[in-house]
């Protein structure tokens, strides 16, 4: 069975109405799209990269710009000549290398130990510039650290599987997602739009899906979205099959404002027909404990039971 003409909509979200054989938004919310003909080289993204890359890489590359500045100016003063410092190093290559490695870390973060020292004007001259771009650097590297730990990120988890299970009366599609910190969210907004492939223009269709309920005020526990599949729904009398005849994709996006840091964050996430259930539901995953206090098990976010 085949989505009907009058759900046929031509918002296509930005995602382009060309069919492809992979999804439009992947399960971590990153789009499914990339981009050809950029430039190698890009420095309008190089803060941007600096602030979303991963912990480790970051870490990585402080330290390996931490040495390759070291040795490039240990170079510069092993070029100068050791002869222009006063150091209680010994005569031997290896030894002034060291001396010259060492002299530059400590003239970079501005230690300074005092075993070692310039006297001649060409070599404090290029200890003073190395200084200079050692407080540079080292503010540009304190306002990452910041820009990274304090840039709201949404920790919501989302159910590996939506459901189509019994509702009132009807059947409905579900999905849940619970937050993964213990921050408060307020004023929590769904939407979910169904893509599928539309075999009269061989194109891409989207359609919006109609909630029980798009808001909630607190999101203390966990939420489960719902769309009634009634006589106005596009999935009514659409089975399994129908779903992966259509390619349909149900992309989700959650909207919710961060009270701990004041600011609106966002998450996104897709499932693609392979990854609804039918004849399932979800167990609950809430429940009142022995102080009256409203218990969530997070383990229980996947559990499903079979419909009755």
């Amino acid at each position: 069975m085949a989505v009907s003409n009058k759900f046929f909509t031509n918002d296509d979200l930005g995602l382009g109405t060309s069919e492809g054989p992979g999804r439009g938004v992947n399960k971590d919310g990153s789009v499914n799209v990339r981009r050809r003909g950029l430039a190698r080289v890009r420095p309008y993204e190089f803060y941007h990269h600096l602030i979303t890359m991963g912990n480790v890489p970051f870490l990585v590359l402080l330290v390996l710009g931490f040495l390759a500045t070291n040795i490039l100016f240990a170079a510069i003063y092993v070029g100068i000549g050791m002869e222009s410092f006063t150091r209680p190093g010994g005569p031997g290559f290896l030894d002034r290398v060291l001396d010259a490695f060492f002299f530059s870390a400590q003239t970079l973060t501005t230690v300074g130990y005092g075993q070692i020292s310039p006297k001649g004007h060409l070599a404090s001259t290029v200890a003073a510039m190395e200084s200079l771009l050692g407080l540079l650097s080292f503010a540009l590297a304190t306002g990452l650290f910041y820009g990274r730990f304090s840039r709201p990120q949404a920790q919501i988890r989302f159910s590996q599987q939506a459901v189509v299970a019994p509702y009132r009366d009807i059947t409905g599609f579900m999905f849940r997602f619970i937050n993964r910190r213990t921050n408060q969210l307020i004023e929590v907004e769904a939407a979910v739009s169904m893509a599928f492939h539309d075999p009269v223009t061989n194109n891409r269709r989207f359609v919006s899906l109609t909630l029980e309920r798009s808001k909630i005020n607190l999101f203390p526990t966990n939420w489960t979205v719902v769309h009634p599949i009634d006589e106005s729904s596009p999935l009514r009398g659409m089975t399994a099959e129908d779903l992966k005849k259509a390619r349909a994709e149900f992309i989700i996006l959650i909207k919710a404002f961060d009270d701990t840091f004041s600011q609106t964050i966002y998450q996104r996430t897709s499932y693609t027909a392979e990854e609804v259930a039918f004849g399932a539901r979800f167990q609950p995953m809430s429940c009142f404990g022995a102080e009256g206090r409203m218990e969530v098990d997070m383990d229980l976010l996947d559990a499903m039971e079979k419909a009755g």
